[in-house]
């Protein structure tokens, strides 16, 4: 090839990429967003069981939490709290979306299993559903006083999601 040849040919390149510079520009920020690091230095096995320990927790662990944040309103002294269930937590799991007929004839679905390679396996959790509570009991030392009784009601009521008439605030010794 001659000089002229590669000439025509940078010049012809040159003026694609003027007409398509911003279809250019776009493909060029795909791909190195493709290539930005994910900040992540686990896998997604990790990451789902990450998540399914910060959902795991105990109505006792919440009953100790929030029977030191009462104790803490003024007048309220020593706090102990009772929380009563109606249902606990839950968890939706992820499901093949492929169904099979089984033998008798009704539909069956697979749960959704990822395997650590050690023999581990783990189920995949889509949605957590947090208990529902069906009351609460507070007894503190000052819960003879109106205005602390409010108080209390209404942080309990806050984060429970109890109606005033689900809570019962008694005095203590």
């Amino acid at each position: 090839m001659t000089a002229e040849t590669w000439k025509s040919w940078g010049k012809k390149l040159a003026e694609g990429a003027m007409r398509y510079r911003f279809v250019l520009l776009v493909l060029l920020a795909g791909a190195a967003l493709l290539l930005w690091p994910s900040g992540g230095d686990g896998d997604t096995a990790d990451a789902v069981q990450s998540t399914a320990q910060s959902w795991d927790y105990g109505v006792e662990a919440l009953e100790e939490r929030l029977s030191q944040v009462l104790s803490q309103v003024q007048g309220a002294g020593e706090v102990e709290v009772v929380l009563s269930l109606q249902t606990g937590p839950r968890q939706i799991l992820a499901k093949d979306s492929e169904s099979e007929l089984g033998e008798d004839g009704r539909k069956e679905e697979t749960t959704v299993v990822l395997s650590r390679g050690s023999g581990l396996e783990e189920t995949v959790t889509v949605q957590q559903i947090s208990p529902q509570f069906r009351g609460a009991l507070v007894v503190c030392s000052g819960g003879g006083d109106p205005a602390v009784r409010l108080a209390l009601t209404e942080a309990v009521s806050a984060l429970t999601g109890l109606g005033a008439d689900k809570i019962s605030i008694c005095q203590g010794k």
